[in-house]
């Protein structure tokens, strides 16, 4: 039985841009279609630009490729979803405007009995998150005296340590921690939960997750595409603080995090701040060493030209912000003692794919010869083919004890017919439902800043750290593999889940 969440109104700063109408409506709209949302329910555009309610619904409903019925049955549904859809055009910057704001959202709680419980979406450019979040403040918004509100901020939070702590004390200043929801929709994904249940639900893999079976811990996350339309943006960003601050240490949090004495999420969260902060700095020399940084380069792939980074639009012709980063880090608690973890994303690699390895060491016994110790891995993949996979060792039928690697798999379109929600869906559905377990907390952002920002500063303080260039279509530069290589060798993965090796189809 569905259970539905409270009456509430959800407020969405930068209605007009492409998140909303790409992914937030339809979220939204599916959370409608399968009975999560109340019957008073209310959403609320707001942005600069001159829309009407009506011409509001048309831009998010109408002209929205991602908003298109299947049958008319589903068209009926969007037709009366499209009546909660509201808009309001004020200036985001200008605190007089509030009070307008402030108007509306009430005359929709009445009129919807949404019982002013409020969500405020943030899907603007960052550097507003603050003067939103102030002027939102200034009019009482964010008080709970007449019902709950929460604040969903997208990533990045912040730029480095410095803005991060910035941002950080400038919300804290506005809204209390509690009402903050910090979004990274990596975390939505079923895959990404999954670990947990995995490690904390099988008395199987519990025993063995330490430092005493396991050898090294490896998280790949590869995108085949380029910078494309984001050229101007990225070249401000860079895949350090793009995918490796946020997505990929969120992720390493889930791998490594200690058990938590509940399943809430002050006690997850609270074992992910543990985790970020046993993280071990790295020295300058270690940097140097254990941090390797590149750009793709223009290539030719079955025919097809790709641009070089430096060529893409937007991009400055002499730019040395980093398309691919590989590091070696330790994480200095019992567990994980002198356990090695790399970490690799890169765009115009061989395939887009995420996955975590782990690496268990080898059988010290050698009772069939050296050769016959097969690596045993376990595979989770994040995307594509979501699954599980297991490699270890059996025996080739015949005489002798010939041994080969076998996979064992599983892949999670097997486990349910049902509909898996997309990672917005879950997110936006927790936070309707006050569950801030799957958002990060303010206290782990700033910890993982700690981390990376050392990494930043000696890249842009040392022009003679190298950016090394690498061919579209390959695994990265040639530097990457030499990071691993006392420890064994990257796994290159391909869409198939079962599926390595170094070529795979761009």
């Amino acid at each position: 039985m569905i259970n539905k969440i409270e009456n509430q109104i959800l407020v969405i700063f930068g209605a007009s841009g492409d998140l909303t109408k790409r992914k937030l409506i339809p979220a939204i709209f599916n959370l409608y279609k399968r009975g999560y949302l109340s019957n008073n329910f209310a959403i609320l555009g707001v942005s600069r630009t001159d829309y009407d309610d009506e011409s509001f619904r048309k831009l998010a409903i109408a002209d929205n490729s991602h908003m298109k019925g299947k049958d008319e049955e589903e068209n009926k549904l969007i037709d009366e979803f499209a009546k909660l859809i509201h808009y309001q055009s004020i200036n985001t910057s200008s605190a007089e405007d509030y009070s307008i704001l402030k108007d509306r959202i009430g005359k929709i709680c009445n009129s919807h009995n949404c019982a002013n419980n409020c969500i405020f979406y943030l899907s603007i450019p960052p550097s507003l998150y603050a003067t939103v979040s102030e002027n939102i403040a200034s009019v009482d918004l964010s008080k709970e005296n007449d019902g709950w509100k929460r604040l969903i901020v997208e990533k990045p939070f912040g730029y480095d340590l410095k803005s991060a702590e910035e941002l950080n004390e400038k919300l804290l200043g506005c809204f209390e921690e509690h009402q903050i929801y910090r979004i990274d929709h990596y975390l939505g994904k079923e895959t990404v939960q999954n670990l947990l249940v995995t490690r904390f639900s099988n008395s199987i893999f519990e025993p063995v997750w330490n430092r005493n079976y396991i050898e090294r811990v490896e998280i790949t996350n590869a995108e085949s595409v380029g910078v494309e339309k984001r050229g101007g943006y990225y070249d401000g960003s860079g895949a350090l603080r793009d995918m490796v601050q946020n997505h990929l240490l969120q992720l390493i949090s889930h791998v490594a995090m200690e058990p938590p004495s509940k399943v809430n999420s002050d006690s997850i969260r609270n074992e992910k701040l543990k985790l970020f902060e046993s993280i071990r700095p790295l020295s300058e020399e270690e940097i140097r060493t254990q941090v390797i940084r590149g750009q793709y380069l223009a290539s030719d792939i079955n025919g097809d030209l790709f641009k070089g980074y430096r060529e893409e639009e937007g991009v400055d012709p002499s730019s040395r912000t980093e398309t691919f980063a590989a590091l070696k880090f330790y994480i200095d608690n019992w567990r994980w003692a002198d356990v090695p973890f790399y970490i690799r994303t890169g765009k115009r690699l061989p395939t887009r794919v995420s996955e975590v390895v782990i690496h268990f060491k080898p059988n010290h016994t050698h009772l069939f010869g050296t050769s016959s110790d097969i690596p045993n891995i376990l595979v989770f993949r994040i995307q594509p083919n979501e699954g599980v996979l297991l490699k270890f060792g059996l025996k080739i039928p015949g005489a002798g004890f010939n041994v080969k690697s076998v996979n064992m798999d599983f892949m999670y379109d097997e486990l349910t017919q049902d509909y898996v929600p997309e990672a917005y869906e879950r997110l936006l559905l927790d936070c309707m439902q006050g569950d801030a377990t799957l958002y990060a907390r303010g206290d782990s952002v700033i910890s993982a800043w700690n981390f990376i920002d050392p990494i930043l500063q000696q890249w842009k303080n040392d022009p003679d750290i190298p950016i090394y260039g690498y061919p579209s279509g390959t695994w990265g530069p040639e530097s990457s593999v030499n990071l691993i290589e006392r420890n064994g060798s990257w796994r290159n993965p391909c869409k198939n889940l079962i599926d390595d090796g170094l070529y795979c189809e761009l």
